[in-house]
């Protein structure tokens, strides 16, 4: 496989020359919200070329991971150059018999339930857990790959309600009550009984793949890092940690307050969480507080005499986000295209308009339908985009069958979760092989990919089986 950036380069020639054959064919969809028909764009005719070069720079500084990426990786850089993320594992590690099984659970959990706060986990997770597995002499590209699967592979799991499920509760029971297909409403905790199963089931399906498969695989084509000895924190550096962690309650203290006080600066103007400062602005609070203690202990170890050393910690990442920004910039002109060319939206509507001309019963239909969201989701990665029109296909079509709505909703996540680790139209793809390269020079989407497939594959068998079993005795999906 050729570098990142060259793959994102040559899979935009190819969206721009599919659109250019569509075209010639004249391929076009009808949006089942509207009936309004869209036509496959051609992207090598006149209005196709002047878009791709006015717009050039505009797709890369609206690249929806970009301004996320780059407040984390500073907050994250500054804690490692200070020295702080070094003192949590080390005050963290034990050396004991089972220190590795232990890391590598803490890792699926965190990233399992990262998505509480959207898609920070992609972002501030992934380098964590590279230092965490390193600490206890395994490979850190091994600890990427492992967090990512858990964020990207278990996003609909979780054992608390997360951000995205209010989202997707409101698009379903905006489709029942259009169609008049279904009386009861749909609230945000209608798949919590599943989901909270199925975060268990997911994560142990995951720790079993990681020390089956990935480890011994890694450590067999992965050129090893050296290790680093992690000795114990001195009284020193004990003090300035403890000092560190009070940073941070009161941060995260004062940020509580601001957000679920009467005072509530940081909720919506509706007084909600859902669209809040909070919400949509959690990665930077993050970041921010990951600083704050990063730049007590420097102060506080001595790392740190003055502003000059917190602007080299803030300096420090800069050669991580350079390899990211190349990445990014090809990545950001083919997710641009392909949005621009309707191709996304001409293959998810046809494959949604194939299951629905077949003919089978509920049970059948139910889990043809996870599959059919998995392959969509190779290409359209937005899990509200894909549910704001598969919805008003789906919702009508299984209430005929008298399945509700809280079924097909909790059908239609596990698709759209189990294959998001192997899509090379995943926007926090490029953030993924950054961290990747940082260790190994060599890694290209097909080494992702070689370690990541069996992960999406068992995982979306497992849960199938799961939902099928569920769906059969009965129990409910939710409430």
């Amino acid at each position: 496989m050729p570098h990142p950036a060259t793959m994102f380069l040559l899979l935009t020639i190819v969206v721009v020359i599919i659109s250019w054959i569509c075209d010639i064919y004249g391929l076009s969809v009808h949006l089942p919200q509207s009936g309004e028909e869209i036509r496959v764009q051609n992207l090598l005719n006149a209005d196709g070329v002047r878009w791709m070069v006015e717009n050039v720079i505009k797709n890369f500084t609206g690249f929806a991971p970009l301004g996320l990426a780059v407040i984390a990786i500073f907050g994250i850089g500054l804690a490692q150059h200070s020295g702080f993320l070094d003192a949590c594992i080390r005050k963290g590690v034990k050396h004991r018999k089972y220190e590795n099984r232990r890391v590598i659970a803490l890792v699926i959990i965190l990233g399992l339930l990262s998505n509480l706060i959207g898609d920070a986990g992609y972002i501030i997770l992934l380098p964590i857990a590279a230092t965490m597995f390193r600490s206890v002499r395994l490979n850190p590209v091994a600890g990427i790959v492992t967090a990512y699967v858990s964020v990207a592979c278990g996003y609909s799991a979780n054992l608390l309600l997360t951000v995205i499920d209010p989202m997707l509760s409101i698009t379903t029971e905006r489709a029942a009550i259009s169609y008049h297909c279904w009386e009861m409403g749909v609230g945000p905790m209608c798949n919590y009984y599943f989901f909270f199963v199925s975060t268990i089931v997911i994560g142990l399906v995951i720790y079993y793949v990681t020390c089956r498969w990935l480890l011994p695989d890694v450590k067999e084509n992965m050129v090893e890092t050296p290790f680093v000895d992690y000795k114990p924190l001195s009284r020193k550096e004990r003090r300035a940690f403890y000092l560190a962690l009070v940073l941070g309650i009161i941060y995260f203290g004062l940020i509580c307050i601001a957000t679920f006080s009467p005072i509530g600066f940081l909720r919506g103007i509706d007084g909600g969480m859902l669209y809040s400062p909070f919400i949509m602005n959690i990665l930077l609070i993050l970041s921010v507080g990951i600083a704050i203690m990063g730049i007590g202990y420097g102060f506080s170890s001595g790392r740190y005499r003055n502003d000059q050393d917190v602007m080299d910690g803030l300096i420090s990442p800069i050669r991580l986000l350079g390899v990211y920004f190349v990445i990014a910039f090809f990545a950001s002109q083919l997710y641009a295209c392909f949005s621009y060319s309707h191709l996304d939206k001409y293959l998810a509507i046809n494959f949604a308009s194939l299951l629905t001309s077949l003919s089978a019963g509920p049970f059948v239909t139910l889990l043809l339908f996870i599959l059919i969201t998995a392959i969509i989701n190779l290409v359209l990665t937005s899990a509200t985009g894909k549910w704001s029109f598969m919805a008003i296909i789906f919702i009508p079509y299984f209430a005929q069958m008298g399945v509700s709505p809280d079924i097909a909703q909790c059908a239609f996540r596990i698709g759209d979760s189990a294959t998001n680790a192997i899509t090379p139209f995943l926007f926090y793809m490029p953030l993924v092989l950054t961290y990747m390269q940082e260790y190994n020079k060599k890694v290209t989407y097909g080494t992702l990919l070689r370690y990541t497939w069996r992960y999406s594959i068992f995982i979306l068998i497992v849960w199938m089986v799961l939902f099928a079993l569920w769906y059969l005795i009965g129990l409910p999906f939710g409430r």
